[in-house]
């Protein structure tokens, strides 16, 4: 839509104006600043993984980073869009749809960590606030750790 052409929000819009729903469509669903630290910190510690990917094929979600082999799926959540009880506001405008749009999140959430847990995944979920170090030593030690089991299990299979 060019700049300068007059824009109106249909009825029942989430978009209360044009400078809203400009705002609303930059916010990036993938490669936040949050997440893009957290994945430069686990690579160097040498651990691999796939970004935005959906752990399993059937579920129509998209972990933030994916550990095949261990199956450990990672979730940076924001704040304000999974309702971070120490940051999350409703906000002014439009609050009724906002509201019930991060509690849709968050239900969402937890079902995807209950499909995930009973497919044997492991899933680490962080605020995109908590420090990137802690973050991504938390997730480090956990694929090593869950690679060592899975390489043990192997082992007296034999």
């Amino acid at each position: 839509m060019p700049e300068n052409a007059e824009w109106t929000a249909p009825d029942g819009s989430w978009a209360s104006s044009a400078a809203r729903r400009r705002n609303m469509q930059a916010i990036r669903s993938r490669d936040t600043k949050p997440e893009q630290v957290i994945r430069s910190l686990v690579h160097a510690q040498g651990l691999r993984y796939r970004v935005c990917t959906r752990p399993l094929p059937e579920l129509r979600r998209t972990a933030d980073l994916v550990f095949r082999p261990t199956k450990v799926a990672v979730f940076i959540d924001g704040c304000y869009w999974h309702g971070c009880p120490e940051h999350y506001v409703s906000p002014k405008t439009n609050p009724g749809y906002w509201s019930d749009k991060v509690l849709r999140n968050t239900k969402r959430d937890r079902d995807t960590d209950k499909k995930l847990t009973d497919a044997g995944w492991l899933v680490l979920r962080f605020w995109e606030h908590e420090p990137s170090t802690s973050c991504a030593d938390k997730i480090a030690a956990t694929v090593i750790s869950r690679r060592a089991a899975l390489k043990n299990l192997r082992l007296e299979d034999h």
